[in-house]
């Protein structure tokens, strides 16, 4: 489903994945719907974390 995505995604990757908007992908990470690593100002989240996301919310 995934498999052009890299293994750490961006948040720009999160809004091509999910089809959602900039403010809804950071919705997400602050509310810690999709877990993910803070370095600095940057959000990056595990591949596995997004799949577990769709998985829990969209499909289960």
């Amino acid at each position: 489903m995934f498999d052009d995505f890299p293994d750490i995604l961006s948040v720009k990757d999160i809004m091509n994945a999910l089809d959602i908007g900039r403010n809804k992908a950071y919705i997400l990470l602050q509310t810690k719907q999709i877990k993910s690593i803070r370095i600095g100002s940057t959000y990056k989240v595990p591949k596995t974390e997004l799949i577990k996301y769709v998985y829990n919310n969209c499909i289960g």
